[in-house]
């Protein structure tokens, strides 16, 4: 059987000593080079209030490298819905398909408040380390303090900015009904007015729900015969229930007439495994500032992240993003990702890989390329 496919999962990283248009040109270097390579797509994620990410606008960055490449797909990986309206979704995503028609991908995903709230309110108790049938590890589900950022000065700074005047942002799968209803020309006010999105309307464009969780994301993916990304790189501990969540609320639709499923994965891969560590080295304190409510930080060197202080709390903060990094030769990554893929039934993988220095990012993602194929 063919190996299935890959993508690139791109949060436009900002390198310690780099700069915002640094990472940037990387991003254009970067997707040309997996184009070149044979990857099926490349996504971007929206983040804010990053000092380490400049990937604020999946639109505006699809825009720039789909001027620069020819035939990979482009996406978002996602669009917080909750910082936005249907309507300017699909207006966005019209305009870049009007000049690269059947090329690209609306990946929408959940944000704001309500979102970790849901996450507070999970109850991890006795929930343990496991493994699945094929031996991918499950990790437990970090120990992360979502009520202390929920009232955190910084949560509060990035819900006035993005979400003007306090509103709650609008029902989750509303807005999906919303986007699809406008981008198929059937949308209708609650009164039966007409809207009609130009552009937008008839896009040839891939709508994906992206979600951690056998929650709200997965249910509205499947209930909509839309594609679906599980999220192994941000929660593994729960990848496996979000995937069946999404199977079981399959219908299948006009777009799609059975499940689809990507699965993210965080990679580094270099000749040797030791030389992969070297170059992960930055990768837990760079989850550490994430998950303390710093923002993500200007990824360190291998160096730099040798130096770093770290306490017992720190280590279980990160450790499960860390045990299910896959680090190593293409022999090892790839037969990582080939059990990531049978234990999860993905249709395709979609690859995040951050380092220091931009050579060793665009190698590790050559020498996947090779080994997959």
């Amino acid at each position: 059987m063919s190996p299935i496919p890959l993508s690139v999962l791109d949060l436009v990283p900002i390198s310690a000593d780099a700069t915002t248009r640094d990472a940037v040109r990387n991003t254009v270097d970067l997707a040309r080079r997996a184009e070149r390579a044979g990857y099926r797509r490349y996504w971007f994620a929206e983040h804010h209030f990053n000092p380490g990410v400049a990937g604020a606008s999946p639109s505006v960055v699809i825009a720039l490298v789909a001027a620069a490449t020819e035939r990979i797909r482009l996406g978002s990986a996602g669009v917080q819905l909750a910082h936005r309206t249907a309507l300017s979704t699909v207006e966005e995503f019209g305009l870049i398909d009007a000049l690269h028609p059947g090329r690209i991908d609306l990946g929408l995903g959940r944000s704001g408040p309500q979102l970790l709230k849901e996450r507070a309110r999970r109850d991890t108790t006795g929930v343990v380390e496991r493994t699945a049938p094929n031996g991918l590890l499950i990790p437990k589900p970090a120990s992360v303090d979502v009520a202390k950022l929920t009232t955190s000065d910084r949560f509060a700074a990035n819900s006035a900015l993005l979400r003007p005047g306090g509103g709650q942002p609008p029902d989750y799968a509303g807005q999906v009904a919303d986007i699809l209803a406008l981008l198929g020309g059937t949308y209708r006010t609650p009164d039966g007015v007409e809207a009609h999105a130009t552009p937008g309307e008839g896009a040839d464009v891939e709508v994906w729900i992206l979600g951690s969780s056998a929650g709200l994301s997965a249910t509205v993916a499947g209930a909509n015969g839309l594609r679906f990304a599980a999220n192994y790189h941000v929660s593994p501990a729960t990848v496996l229930e979000a995937v069946d969540a999404y199977r079981a609320a399959f219908e299948p639709s006009d777009a799609l007439d059975r499940p689809y499923v990507a699965v993210s994965a965080d990679v580094v891969v270099a000749e040797t495994d030791e030389d992969a560590r070297r170059l992960a080295a930055g990768y837990a304190a760079w989850v550490r500032s994430i998950r303390r409510f710093e923002g993500a930080i200007p990824f360190p060197s291998p160096e730099s992240a040798a130096a770093l202080h770290w306490t017992d709390e720190d280590r279980e903060l990160v450790a499960d993003r860390v045990a299910t990094q896959f680090t190593g030769s293409p022999a090892t990554v790839t037969a990582k990702l080939a059990q990531l893929q049978e234990a999860t039934g993905a249709d395709e993988l979609a690859i995040t890989t951050i380092t220091h220095d931009h050579a060793d990012r665009v190698r590790s993602y050559e020498l996947l390329a090779e080994a997959w194929q």
